[in-house]
């Protein structure tokens, strides 16, 4: 018997009745609590977290705004974990106790969290060693996917954090040809190391409209895509979309209202995609595919998690998420 199977279930059997959980109990204040353990319903699992990654969507919730109330629940807003399941419900016949998964769960950044058993993805025994938040590689995914690339074209990717290497990764695998803009010199250097072909800084409007139309021979990218989530960024992407091209927007917008150039984007006659998905199956899929693509090499995530925090050092984990230092690019938190 594979003894990665046996070890768990012993932990079901000391009767722990509770689990440490990070609260964010006011806006950059974060406590390591002692909450109820939680015990899987019916179609449920309960996953012994080992690891969480730290998403760019918590920095709202991390630094407040007025439509948070505080405070957050237990383990929220994590939601890129992975871990060993520990415990089933009475209806689960399609995972066991002991299996290494990554899973959709919303209050992640605890010791344990509930999950369906239909939203896990099983890891394989390759990556026993490594850490695995599959939600923000399976959302790389289903955007690039959305994104329609095409051998031969020509593709900008703007804001170069996680998401945005990765998605360098995989339109150089699909055969593009990238141009990586970003703020940060460590984030362009990252976009060199990843297979991008033009790197252009962040920074004056009007010469990165003119740099890209020179790269491009005057007609602009078929695909661009906007991964920051900032408003000058957005409307930087419909300058860069050839006519008829595709704008996906893979930016988290969610400080409010954006005002875009609408007249720029008809007279062009764009697509603009918005790549968010809602539908959990959509993104499990995600994650399954990320796993395929780990293992086949068309993404390699592993030198983009550039920091990792011991649990009890969360609160030191969000700030460097917040402040994002050079040579920072993704954090995780490890129990």
């Amino acid at each position: 018997m594979n003894s990665e199977l046996v070890d768990l279930p012993t932990l079901t059997q000391n009767k722990v009745s509770t689990m440490r959980a990070a609260v964010i109990v006011t806006p950059q204040k974060v406590e390591i609590t002692d909450v109820n353990l939680p015990e899987p319903g019916p179609t449920q699992v309960r996953i012994k977290m080992q690891g969480c990654g730290l998403c760019a969507s918590n920095i709202p919730v991390w630094q407040g705004r007025e439509w948070f109330s505080y405070p957050i629940a237990a383990g929220n807003p994590g939601h890129e974990g992975w871990g060993m399941v520990d415990a089933i419900g009475e209806e689960v016949t399609t995972i066991k106790v002991g299996e290494r998964v990554a899973a959709i769960t919303y209050n992640a950044y605890a010791e344990y969290d509930l999950a369906e058993a239909e939203s896990l993805v099983k890891l394989p025994t390759a990556f026993n060693d490594l850490p695995f938040p599959g939600e923000p590689l399976g959302c790389a995914i289903n955007i690039f996917k959305r994104s329609d690339i095409q051998p031969g074209q020509t593709v900008a990717i703007i804001g170069i954090g996680f998401l945005g290497a990765l998605l360098i990764q995989l339109a150089k695998n699909a055969g593009a040809r990238v141009i990586a803009l970003s703020q940060r010199d460590y984030s362009l250097k990252v976009a060199r190391e990843c297979g991008a072909d033009e790197i252009v800084k962040l920074d004056n409007h009007w010469q990165i409209i003119e740099k890209v139309k020179d790269l491009t021979g005057g007609v602009f990218c078929p695909r661009v895509i906007e991964c920051t989530g900032k408003e000058w960024p957005l409307n930087l992407s419909g300058e860069l979309t050839a006519e008829r091209g595709k704008l996906i927007i893979a930016g988290y917008h969610q400080d409010g209202m954006r005002s875009v150039n609408v007249q720029l984007w008809n007279w062009r006659g764009l697509d603009v995609i918005n790549a968010h998905e809602r539908d959990p199956k959509i993104y499990l899929r995600g994650m399954q595919e990320a796993v395929k693509a780990v293992l086949a090499q068309q993404i390699n995530p592993q030198a983009l998690y550039t920091h990792t925090f011991a649990f009890e050092n969360i609160a030191e984990a969000f700030q460097m998420l917040q402040d994002r230092p050079d040579g920072f690019m993704k954090a995780l938190i490890r129990f």
